[in-house]
């Protein structure tokens, strides 16, 4: 407690001792008693130092609800000024399907009454006080993009109180606030939320909003007193104060711009990178030779996993996305590739087929080429020399081991020839290779076409530096 400098010791004997060179010493007693009874009713009315008596004068101790009701200004013509400040402790999320951004917000308020003044030397040094918000005006500030429920709010149920007038006041919040998100370089994306603080009932003539802070300063202190981020980074947050006056006054409002960047490297990995690894994975698969049957099923598997990756696209982005953004284009280019890799295939296996079906079988029930088949009909059938059967006559031992050997010999000679005799390709397995090596050639180049025009109209430049 600091007494007034009027009810201290050397105060009162600096007084006394005049009295005393005034009055002289025959009056000393008398002036001294009467000194000292003055002065310790002066101080002891000095030093009641007590909220009561500031309450008091302030009209606070009874009921005042002009206070709570009325704007606090003495001419009804001024404008009250209402300076705001919000810094971000967190950005928690954001969801690109319903548009919003969900953050952590600290607010801080200060504007001016003209009927709460007083001079603290008066009152022991007070010069703040705390009194309940509900037996005072406060300004009907609201956020306009605010879809959060009320349970969301932390306000302080007190209003700081300073001596020559000025009100503050602090809310913390969980803030959900609407936000048009511009989704078309998605991961690689850049958002702007506005937060627009307005009042409900009052125009620019009426409340006048501003800032305490400036900008630099309210972006340095967010970004260190940040705590959840998420995929996110700050990059600024600003304040852009709309006052539109005219004929008819318009409420007086104050937008936060909120710009913060994604952190993209995520979806990299489980994306990007991902799609670009089975559209070269079906690049590779025209190595694969036709004649095993594999070719196909395997272009259709990588068909079906890029169809995965397109399901989970689509429960990350809104389907009312009237731009396409450059993923979607992404994701259709390499389904458009792999597809028609898999059409391409096909018409090859058909190719190739319809050449097998050009096939016959021999008398004892073995495959052989029509071309072969038709060479051997035209071959003239060979009389043997060594053994001439005439009709009705019975051929001797010797005869008969004669024709085995020679029949043993041409075995021989066609299990050695092991399929060397290879038949002239039909015009149909030509067309499939010519066909498989053309769109080969076409697809390399069409697939480094896309992956270079992707690369720089998607990525930023810079974001690998």
């Amino acid at each position: 407690m600091r007494s007034l400098p009027h009810c201290s010791a050397a105060y009162v004997s600096t007084h006394l001792i005049k009295l005393t060179l005034r009055s002289g010493p025959t009056a000393m007693s008398g002036w001294s008693t009467l000194a000292l009874l003055v002065f310790t009713a002066s101080c002891g009315t000095a030093l009641d130092c007590s909220y009561e008596t500031l309450l008091s004068h302030l009209k606070l101790s009874t009921s005042n609800d002009l206070l709570s009701i009325m704007r606090p200004v003495k001419n009804w013509t001024e404008t009250t000024r209402v300076r705001l400040d919000m810094l971000l402790y967190g950005i928690i999320e954001v969801d690109e399907k319903s548009q919003t951004l969900t953050s952590h917000v600290w607010i801080q308020m200060i504007w001016k009454s003209d009927f709460l003044t007083w001079t603290p030397s008066k009152f022991c040094g007070i010069e703040k006080l705390a009194f309940p918000k509900s037996k005072l005006w406060i300004p009907d500030i609201i956020i306009q993009e605010d879809t959060s429920d009320t349970g969301s709010i932390t306000a302080s149920p007190f209003v700081t109180v300073h001596s020559n007038g000025m009100m503050q006041m602090y809310i913390r919040q969980r803030l959900t606030s609407t936000c048009t998100l511009d989704l078309y370089n998605f991961p690689f994306d850049k958002q702007s939320c506005e937060i627009t603080f307005r009042s409900m009932n009052f125009n620019d003539k009426g409340i006048n909003l501003g800032t305490i802070s400036s900008d630099d300063i309210i972006s340095d202190i967010s970004e260190q007193i940040m705590v959840t981020r998420g995929e996110w980074r700050l990059e600024a947050l600003e304040a852009d104060k709309n006052v539109t006056t005219g004929k008819n006054s318009n409420p007086s409002q104050l937008i936060y711009q909120v710009r913060i960047v994604r952190k993209p490297m995520l979806y990299i990995i489980i994306f990007i990178v991902p799609l670009l690894c089975l559209l070269f994975l079906d690049l590779t698969s025209f190595f694969i030779s036709e004649a095993r049957g594999e070719k196909l099923s395997f272009k259709i598997t990588v068909l079906l996993s890029i169809s995965v990756l397109l399901l989970i696209l689509k429960d990350m982005l809104p389907s009312t996305e009237e731009k396409l953004p450059l993923i979607a284009s992404y994701c259709i280019g390499v389904f458009a590739l792999v597809g028609f890799s898999v059409l391409e295939a096909m018409l090859v296996s058909f190719l190739i087929d319809m050449d097998n079906a050009k096939t016959v079988r021999s008398p004892d029930n073995s495959c052989m080429d029509v071309h072969v088949a038709a060479e051997k009909q035209k071959e003239p059938m060979k009389d043997t020399d060594d053994v001439k059967l005439a009709e009705g006559q019975r051929p001797s031992e010797r005869d008969l081991m004669k024709m085995v050997l020679q029949e043993v010999r041409a075995c021989q000679q066609e299990v050695g020839k092991g399929g060397a005799v290879k038949p002239k390709p039909s015009c149909y397995r030509r067309a499939a290779g010519i066909i498989d090596a053309v769109y080969f050639c076409l697809y390399i180049c069409t697939v480094g076409i896309f992956v270079v025009t992707t690369y720089h109209m998607w990525v930023p430049h810079g974001f690998f530096e």
